[in-house]
């Protein structure tokens, strides 16, 4: 499957945003825990990103309201590929 750089790089920023703002605080959490398996923080990141695909996937297609329940939820579960 190819990529969307555009978008990639848009969602990675909003996990950073995340991070720095400790909002919510489950995603300084999960990249710290990430980093302790082993995981790049690129890697990481990565695993982050798929979480936040899925709910803006769900805002911008389904035009359903962001379930930050599921997000984190989702995050705790990772490296497990997250549920939608």
């Amino acid at each position: 499957m190819k990529t969307n750089d555009p978008l990639k790089n848009q969602i990675f920023e909003i996990v950073e945003n995340q991070m720095r703002d400790n909002n919510p605080k489950e995603t300084n959490i999960t990249y710290k825990r990430l980093i302790e398996l082993g995981f790049s923080k690129t890697e990481s990141k990565q695993f982050m990103s798929q979480c936040l695909a899925i709910e803006l996937l769900d805002v911008l297609e389904y035009k359903k309201p962001f379930n930050e329940d599921r997000y984190i939820n989702n995050l705790k579960n990772l490296p497990k590929d997250p549920s939608s």
